[in-house]
């Protein structure tokens, strides 16, 4: 007898790949109903967050049938590879070079895969660009693609920047023979690739499916945020309390920090921005869930929200309500909680360090469609 398949298995690398999974199953069982959709199950990868008791917090709200903890390993943990990283100078021997690391690399991986993905109709996979990327298409497993945070590939297209030498060339290796792995939709066995808006995208990927996630977000009701906040938040009541505390409080800006730069460097930034804004009002900063630094030690007595929160749930309090929000590069079209939104883009981080280290785009000759600044 044949054995029976699994619905659908999400990997997620974020907490926002964790928030968007939420937007893109409770749409689907306000669509078709639970008994329709069948069962899902989430997968957790250490790889870039380490997600701490958000696995139990999931398993009580009951949207998932598993939640499963994939230590993936980056290349760098394989000694072996090495070789297969080191420049040899002409463009044959580095494809050949990285057809065999694409091979090795996939191999190593597989031990530290936590299931077998053949037993699943439709696997989407936030980051392709990790690991599993190279293990799902070594092993000829067909996975959908999702976009790794919002117009991200709007921003930085690090598929076409990475390959941007013979491109072309390179996209025929990955995408036609398979010989090597090229992410975001340029994989073989990538069926296709989610993303929030293709007429933001300089280059479009033939393969970028277009699915916008504010309707996701317009249609959630009282009782999918009611869900969401209690899968995502740690401290609830705190966070109400901080949300009152917003109410109260006059004029007030939020600061998102990221991991940018060096953390020397990044402490000496945020400190810039919160000595410039806080003439403007009262200071409010929200840490990245991958930022190291100890924002309560370098600001105390500033209010401070968890880093773990994506910042999309401070939509779902009327309460949580600011002036401004500012960042660096964070893409800020789903915020509903400012009135000004203020992304600052590589011209001001140019005051920090290298523009080779971050202006990628306009090193490929790319003018973005929209303005990076305000919004």
């Amino acid at each position: 007898m044949e054995e029976k398949m699994n619905d659908r298995i999400y990997v997620c690398h974020t907490y926002y790949h964790a928030y968007v999974v939420f937007l893109k199953e409770l749409h689907l069982r306000r669509k078709q109903g639970a008994e329709a959709v069948g069962e899902a199950s989430i997968v957790l990868s250490s790889l870039s967050n380490t997600f701490e008791q958000f696995g139990e917090r999931l398993k009580a709200v009951g949207l998932f049938a598993d939640i499963i903890t994939f230590d993936e390993k980056r290349a760098d943990f394989f000694p072996e590879l090495q070789v297969y990283r080191k420049d040899r100078g002409n463009i044959i021997l580095n494809m050949w070079q990285r057809i065999r690391f694409t091979k090795r690399y996939a191999k190593l991986e597989a031990p530290f895969v936590p299931v077998d993905f053949k037993k699943y109709k439709d696997i989407y996979v936030f980051c392709d660009s990790d690991p599993i990327g190279y293990y799902l298409n070594q092993n000829r497993i067909a996975y959908h693609a999702v976009e790794d945070g919002l117009n991200c590939v709007a921003n930085f297209d690090v598929a076409r920047y990475d390959n941007r030498a013979f491109f072309a060339l390179k996209v025929f290796l990955s995408k036609r023979l398979n010989l090597i792995f090229i992410q975001n939709g340029y994989g073989k066995y990538c069926l296709d690739m989610e993303v929030n808006d293709i007429s933001a995208i300089a280059f479009p990927c033939p393969y970028y499916k277009e699915v916008p996630r504010k309707p996701l977000v317009d249609a959630l009701t009282k009782e999918d945020k009611e869900m969401i906040l209690r899968a995502f938040v740690r401290d609830l009541d705190g966070l109400m309390k901080k949300a009152e505390e917003c109410g109260r409080v006059g004029k007030k800006i939020l600061i998102l920090t990221e991991p940018l730069c060096s953390l020397d460097v990044r402490e000496r930034l945020f400190k810039d921005l919160v000595t410039e804004y806080e003439k403007e009002g009262q200071i409010f900063i929200k840490p990245h869930p991958r930022d190291e630094l100890d924002y309560h030690k370098i600001f105390p007595g500033y209010p401070i929200f968890d880093g773990t929160i994506p910042m999309e749930l401070f939509n779902f309090f009327e309460n949580m309500h600011f002036d401004q929000v500012v960042t660096v590069f964070t893409d800020l079209n789903g915020v509903q909680f400012a009135d000004k939104l203020v992304r600052l883009g590589d011209e001001f981080m140019d005051q920090y360090e290298s523009p080779e280290k971050h202006n990628q785009n306009k090193r490929m000759g790319i003018t973005e469609k929209r303005d990076r600044n305000h919004f």
